[in-house]
């Protein structure tokens, strides 16, 4: 299926999924909090650490940087932030309680301390110019995507950098299609694994209609310049199914 005109788009996402996004992806993160991790490795095939570590090495840093991530779920990002620079000054924002629950006790069993709120990230409850790096992982195929970028927008200080990665809508088509059978096979697969509960396995066909009203990686680099984002830039992985962007604020 070819997606709709990107100047479009955001609108047609917006009424297409407006009802999951505010009521249904609530109940399935929270069903899927204790196993999370452990899901998306057996889906990725093993792979899920690779990704993080595609994703890391865009990342720069300096000691004692304030940062922010965005929709962080299992604190997989601000674990590995800290592990690179113990100094950094990490905060946390996610919808799930549950699923910060588990990020909190993950980054306190290995020594680190993240500051956790939870909340609606398409309005940031910081002040203008607060971080100097905001990074989002895995979640804007599930967010107000213009909504949420200006708010990191907002949030970055002069000179700050966005680092944001994400399952994209391939570029291929045919790529596309072998991507979309794939997903449809792990989907079913830990649903049935991990004993998945109704809310989970009733949105397997959103998953795959999200990624197919997405945004290619190029797609997603113009969208952030336009928003007025500089100095951006994209990288690919895996045939354009996985794309790292980073993006500076002037």
């Amino acid at each position: 299926m070819s997606p709709p005109p990107v100047a479009v788009r955001e609108q047609l996402r917006e009424e297409r999924f407006n009802v999951v996004w505010t009521k249904e992806l609530n109940r399935v993160f929270a069903d899927v909090a204790p196993y999370y991790d452990r899901a998306n490795y057996v889906a990725s095939l093993g792979l899920w650490n690779r990704f993080l570590q595609a994703f890391m090495s865009v990342i720069e840093l300096r000691p004692g940087q304030r940062t922010l991530d965005v929709c962080a779920g299992t604190n997989a990002i601000g674990i590995a932030l800290l592990r690179r620079e113990p100094t950094l000054e990490v905060h946390a924002i996610d919808r799930s309680a549950e699923m910060q629950a588990v990020g909190r006790q993950r980054a306190v069993d290995r020594g680190f301390h993240i500051h956790s709120v939870i909340g609606d990230v398409h309005k940031l409850p910081f002040p203008d110019n607060h971080f100097d790096v905001v990074t989002l992982q895995f979640a804007s195929r599930h967010l107000r995507v213009r909504t949420v970028f200006s708010e990191i927008l907002r949030v970055l200080k002069p000179g700050g950098h966005f680092y944001h990665c994400d399952m994209l809508r391939p570029a291929n088509p045919v790529v596309e299609k072998l991507y979309y059978a794939y997903l449809r096979m792990c989907l079913a697969f830990t649903g049935f694994l991990f004993r998945s509960d109704e809310s989970a396995l009733n949105c397997k066909k959103y998953f795959i209609n999200a990624l197919e009203m997405f945004y290619s990686a190029d797609e997603l680099a113009e969208l952030l310049r336009d928003l007025g984002f500089c100095d951006v830039s994209a990288k690919s992985v895996f045939a354009g199914m996985i794309g790292c962007h980073r993006a500076a604020k002037k």
